[in-house]
């Protein structure tokens, strides 16, 4: 008989998802399939938003089990309901600050001249665009009217950067 003491080892599980063949191992299929069941219950045992309609849209609307009940609204979250994230603002300024200091925001210390690169700045601004559009609908309203107002500032500063650049090349092309 085995000593149960020589039992409380450890025990080697194989974790690869395919077979020497390739196929996919069956047990991870198991698995995946109760992964999905347990976040299907977990966003069912949530409460769900009511959707917001004005009064008497309910009539005709159709039963609580009817397809004219479901809509699009319950699906995506209110901006209500989604938190603000601090890092998502942290992301938000850091992209910011480097942008402000391409800009002539921020000083060379070789040199003491402020620092101008247009095009990394342009980059950046390019960057938080996209991250504005990639999130849209999944943003706390205070995180992208943040996104909103920095979007805005730097757009306007690169363009009178860009101007007042573009006339002292002119100036400097002209006393050549």
């Amino acid at each position: 008989m085995a000593d149960p003491k020589n039992d409380e080892g450890f025990k080697v599980v194989d974790r690869r998802l395919f077979t020497e063949e390739g196929v996919l191992r069956k047990d991870v299929l198991e698995q995946e399939k109760r992964e999905q069941e347990a976040a299907a219950k977990a966003v069912a045992a949530q409460p769900k938003p009511t959707p917001k309609t004005p009064a008497g849209a309910a009539s005709h609307a159709g039963g609580p089990g009817s397809a004219a009940n479901t809509t699009g609204t319950e699906q995506e979250p209110a901006e209500e309901t989604i938190p603000r994230s601090h890092g998502f603002e942290m992301l938000v300024n850091f992209i910011t600050q480097n942008a402000a200091a391409m800009l002539g925001g921020m000083a060379d210390p070789r040199t003491g001249q402020a620092f101008l690169d247009l095009e990394g700045a342009r980059e950046m601004i390019d960057m938080l665009d996209v991250l504005r559009e990639k999130t849209k609908g999944n943003l706390s309203k205070e995180d992208d009217q943040l996104l909103i107002e920095v979007l805005g500032s730097l757009k306007l500063t690169f363009m009178e950067v860009s101007k007042a650049a573009a006339e002292a090349m002119a100036k400097k092309a002209q006393k050549k």
